[in-house]
């Protein structure tokens, strides 16, 4: 696969006013690809850039936020490439090799004029990075130079020893994004220790949240239950954080999930979630705009 052109690079960003919501968690691939190995999920589907689009489309939400997925590993030449061919609705969120970076750090330049901005660490079913390597130290910088937030997935437990050492390094001050209710045990929700570890973060003011992929914090055979816990974290997470510091996403193609899941069910949690008009223009349009450059 071709590396894409980045003479899009430059096109007019919206005004928020020409924003009717955005999508900040999504992923496109083929089964075609070249996946990595010691991953934990192949697909045996496409979830193309189109089909993307057209659940925007249906749902009236203007823009989305492609991230990596996890099997593609730092090979980010498909989400390159799906942001191209929809510049002025798309942005990125890349994976990168720390010590690919640092020996060259102007491939953090080309991923930056191709619309990416910030990078994901995924790492379930991976040890704890160590942000105080060679390869990090040269790395995070030229990260907090470009703008960029850093995406962390990972169980709730573990933010500590995640979101903790990077809030730290306040010589280069990063934007942080927790992904997805930054993923409590199922069997103890909001009393999870790691939820209740997040919910602290909140006033660092440097820390955003993703209320989104419910399914992925459910406790198994108990139909609904993501949503229940979503439901009952969201006044908490609204409360620590603000509206300015959450944002939403549909996790489409739900991975994993996806015999069960639709953009339809994700849509619609996201509006038992933002119940109010001011809610949903802050969560859907207004921070995520600011977050993610789209404006």
């Amino acid at each position: 696969m071709t590396a894409p052109s980045t003479r899009h690079a430059e096109a007019a960003v919206p005004a928020v006013g020409a924003i009717t919501a955005i999508d900040t968690h999504a992923h496109v691939f083929s089964r075609d690809l070249p996946l990595v190995e010691g991953r934990r999920y192949a697909p045996a589907y496409d979830a193309t850039l189109s089909l993307y689009l057209a659940q925007l489309d249906a749902h009236g939400v203007s823009h989305g936020v492609l991230v990596q997925p996890s099997f593609l590993g730092a090979d980010n030449r498909c989400l390159l490439q799906a942001i191209a061919s929809a510049p002025h609705r798309l942005k990125g969120i890349a994976v990168i090799d720390p010590s690919a970076v640092a020996a060259d750090p102007s491939q953090l330049d080309v991923l930056a004029r191709s619309g990416v901005v910030g990078i994901r660490i995924n790492l379930f079913g991976l040890p704890d990075p160590d942000f105080a390597s060679d390869a990090w130290q040269a790395t995070l910088p030229k990260i907090a130079a470009l703008g960029w937030q850093i995406e962390v997935h990972c169980e709730a437990e573990r933010l500590s020893n995640i979101v903790g050492p990077l809030l730290l390094r306040t010589e280069h001050a990063i934007d942080i994004v927790v992904d997805h209710f930054g993923r409590p045990r199922p069997a103890l929700g909001i009393d999870d220790p790691g939820f209740r570890y997040l919910l602290t973060l909140g006033r660092t003011r440097r820390v955003w949240v993703k209320v989104s992929a419910a399914y992925r914090n459910a406790t198994p055979a108990r139909a609904n239950s993501g949503e229940r816990a979503a439901l009952a974290a969201m006044p908490l997470l609204e409360s620590a954080f603000g509206l300015d510091r959450l944002v939403w996403g549909s996790d489409w193609p739900h991975t994993q999930h996806e015999a069960a899941e639709r953009y339809d069910s994700a849509y619609a949690t996201a509006l038992k979630l933002l119940p109010t008009e001011r809610e949903r223009q802050a969560v859907l349009v207004e921070t995520p705009a600011r977050l993610f450059r789209f404006v």
